[in-house]
C-alpha cells in the first residue's frame, strides 16, 4: 500500500544523456496517488525516456526518481512490484496463447499459481479478451494486441500504471475503445500516460506535463494552462501583401508577441498573430491595410485553446517567429 501522504512519483533533477546528447534535461515533478497525468509533447521530446526510467528499464545519468517512496535505481525490485508498464511497442511472443501468456506474466511478477489464474481471468474479462483467450498472439489484430499489453501491465494489480502511446497505430474505433478502458483504470490506479496526440491527453487526463527538447515547459491542469494564455487573443488576418512586408509589419508592432505567416489562395497570405489583450488591434490592422492598399479578406479574433498552448510551447523555431 502507498501512504496517502507519499507521492506515487517523485522526480528531482532527472537527466538522461545518450553520449553527448541529452534526451531529458534536469526535470522535476511529482504525481499524487489517484491522479491521471499526461505527458504531452512532440516525438523526441523526452516522454518515453522519462517513462522508461520510472519503470526501471533505463538508468538515469543523474537525478533522483522514486515510485511510492522507493528509489528506481537502488530499490528497483520494489519499484517493479508497484508499476505496470506498457511500452509504445508491446513485445508480445507470437508463439504463445493469450491466456497462457498472461498467466506466465503473472507468475513472473510474483503471483502464486492460484492468484495468477484468478488475476488472468480477471484481466481477460476486464479487457474483453474472452473471444481470443485461446488464440495464438500471432493471429491477433493490433487492437487486441494493445488490449493484451494493457492486461499484462495490470495483471499484478500495480499501484502505478505507465502507458506509453497506448493508442498508436489503432483505427478510430479501437482508439475509442482503449480510451474508455483507460478511463475505467483511473478509478483504481494512478495513471501516467504519454502521447503526442492532443485529444488523447485531453479526454483522459486531469493534469498535463508538456515536454519540449527534453525539458518540462509547462505542468498544470488544462484549465490553468488555458488561463495562462487568457491575456492573449489570437488574430487571424488574410491580406494580399508581399510576405516580407507582412513579416516586417508584425515585427514592428509591439502588441504582437509572436506570429506565423503562410500562403493562402488567390494571392493572399494568412497571418496568425498572438496579441496582448487590451489593444484595439483589429481596427488598427484594418487601418494599416487601407493605408498600404492591401486587400483584406479576413480579420477574426479567437481565444487560445489547449491546442494553441501546445503549439506555442512546442513549436519548431523554423515555423514560428517569436519575440523574447
Amino acid at each position: 500500500m502507498v501512504s496517502p501522504t507519499t507521492p506515487i512519483i517523485e522526480v528531482l533533477g532527472l537527466t538522461k544523456e545518450y553520449g553527448s546528447r541529452p534526451a531529458v534535461r534536469d526535470i522535476s515533478f511529482t504525481v499524487e496517488p489517484g491522479e491521471i497525468v499526461g505527458l504531452l509533447g512532440p516525438n523526441g521530446a523526452g516522454k518515453s525516456t522519462t517513462l522508461r526510467i520510472l519503470a526501471g528499464y533505463l538508468a538515469a545519468t543523474q537525478g533522483i526518481a522514486r515510485v511510492a517512496g522507493f528509489d528506481v535505481l537502488e530499490q528497483s525490485i520494489e519499484v517493479r512490484r508497484r508499476v505496470g508498464y506498457m511500452p509504445e511497442t508491446v513485445p508480445l511472443p507470437d508463439e504463445m496463447r493469450v491466456r497462457e501468456y498472461l498467466k506466465f506474466r503473472a507468475r513472473l511478477k510474483g503471483l502464486s499459481r492460484a492468484a495468477s489464474r484468478e488475476r488472468t481471468d480477471t484481466v481477460i474479462s476486464r479487457f474483453g479478451l474472452q473471444e481470443v483467450a485461446g488464440r495464438m498472439i500471432a493471429h491477433l489484430s493490433k487492437g487486441f494486441r494493445q488490449r493484451v499489453g494493457l492486461a499484462d501491465a495490470l495483471v499484478h494489480e500495480p499501484a502505478l500504471l505507465i502507458l506509453d502511446e497506448p493508442t498508436i497505430g489503432l483505427d478510430p474505433h479501437q482508439i475509442v475503445a482503449v480510451r474508455e478502458i483507460i478511463k475505467t483504470l483511473a478509478r483504481e490506479h494512478t495513471v501516467l500516460i504519454s502521447s503526442h496526440i492532443l485529444p488523447e491527453i485531453e479526454v483522459t487526463c486531469s493534469r498535463l506535463l508538456i515536454f519540449h527538447h527534453g525539458r518540462i515547459v509547462a505542468a498544470d491542469t488544462r484549465e490553468n494552462l488555458q488561463r495562462r494564455l487568457a491575456a492573449q487573443s489570437r488574430i487571424t488576418v488574410e491580406l494580399a501583401a508581399p510576405e516580407g512586408d507582412l513579416k516586417a509589419l508584425w515585427e514592428n508592432l509591439a502588441e504582437v508577441s509572436h506570429y506565423h505567416v503562410s500562403t493562402a489562395q488567390q494571392g493572399f497570405r494568412r497571418s496568425v498573430l498572438a496579441v496582448r489583450e487590451g489593444e484595439a488591434f483589429r481596427e488598427r490592422v484594418a487601418a494599416l491595410a487601407r493605408d498600404r492598399g492591401w486587400p483584406l479578406r479576413e480579420l477574426s479574433e479567437s481565444r487560445p485553446t489547449l491546442e494553441d498552448i501546445f503549439v506555442e510551447l512546442t513549436h519548431p523555431d523554423s515555423e514560428v517567429d517569436e519575440r523574447n
